[in-house]
């Protein structure tokens, strides 16, 4: 697929310096240096500036909202020869602003620091991630990610004793029995399923009112993504799946998944739909879900712009999937 990079949160070619993450001395030099900037996070929101033309925020690693900073500064990467870092400041309590849509499927509420500078806010990723470049779309999707797995992964799953930060932040080494734990990445697929002229696509319970996307799931420890694909369809739709090919990839930090889009054949049409797994399925034509693309639609809501599903059914429209 000749656009699969155009995906949102990949595709920038961010220079990720895996060679300082263990070179001490080094790290420490990128640590001081006058152009070496950090990128905040709050509770998963990463900190933004502007308002027509967003951007994710570089701050200095001596600002002092950092003092507020969970852990130390994770290394992200490298831009223009300066070393980027994440800093996670959940700690800090945002008293007397809105709190209530935290965790929300849609949370449009915003958070300001007092010692960030103007116009400088927290915001929900999945919510502005269409309006970030794509260098700060896949730094603030790798900060979340990275962060978000260090805030649930503080003990080792070896022994249970508290396990300590390396690597600039890409490892975890329990000091009681020696065990090594990495970043944990959760594959996931997801299938625009077809049959002629139609997709498939479902809901989940708790979606907004007529929202449909392509089918998901994770891959299974020892199975293939074609396996998975047929497993997955099969279980929650019901329908058997011929040829499966791959098409693109997202990272997903939501909260660590990889998502690998693929295109699938239907055999069958009739949908055996499985409760447990989604809350409906149907059969879409292009042609509705051109309609839906268009805003033109009154009962069908596409998956979102900036998610993968909606990326692999635009291109499917547009016949573009070789």
């Amino acid at each position: 697929m000749q656009k699969s990079e155009d995906v949102t949160f990949g595709g920038s070619g961010l220079d990720r310096a895996g060679e300082l993450r263990g070179n001490i001395p080094e790290l420490a030099r990128a640590m001081q240096a006058p152009g070496t900037r950090a990128v905040a996070l709050w509770r998963g929101k990463p900190l933004v500036a502007g308002d027509a033309e967003l951007c994710l925020a570089r701050l200095p690693l001596a600002h002092p909202a950092f003092a507020d900073a969970a852990r130390p500064p994770i290394l992200l990467g490298r831009e223009e020869g300066n070393a980027v870092f994440a800093h996670d400041i959940s700690g800090w309590d945002p008293d007397g602003q809105d709190l209530s849509k935290l965790g929300a499927f849609v949370d449009d509420s915003e958070q300001a620091h007092p010692a960030m500078p103007g116009g400088h806010r927290f915001a929900e990723l999945r919510r502005i991630m269409t309006r970030l470049g794509a260098r700060d779309a896949e730094l603030a999707a790798t900060a979340k990610a990275i962060h978000g797995w260090h805030a649930t992964h503080g003990f080792c799953a070896k022994c249970g004793a508290a396990s300590e930060m390396h690597q600039a932040g890409w490892q975890r080494i329990c000091p009681a029995c020696g065990a090594h734990h990495f970043p944990r990445t959760d594959p996931v697929v997801i299938m625009l399923v077809t049959h002629g002229n139609r997709a498939l696509l479902g809901r989940s319970p708790g979606w907004p009112e007529g929202m449909y996307s392509c089918l998901a799931g994770f891959v299974d420890s020892g199975e293939s993504i074609e396996a998975a694909v047929r497993r997955e369809t099969l279980e929650e739709a019901g329908i058997t799946v011929g040829p499966v090919r791959y098409l693109a990839s997202q990272p997903w930090p939501f909260p660590s998944s990889l998502m690998i889009g693929c295109h699938a054949v239907a055999l069958d049409d009739t949908i055996r739909l499985d409760p447990n797994e989604l809350e409906d399925a149907l059969w879409v034509t292009r042609e509705a879900v051109a309609e839906a693309f268009a805003g033109r639609a009154r009962h069908f809501l596409p998956a979102r712009k900036g998610a993968i599903a909606h990326f692999l059914l635009r291109n499917w429209l547009a016949d573009r999937l070789d």
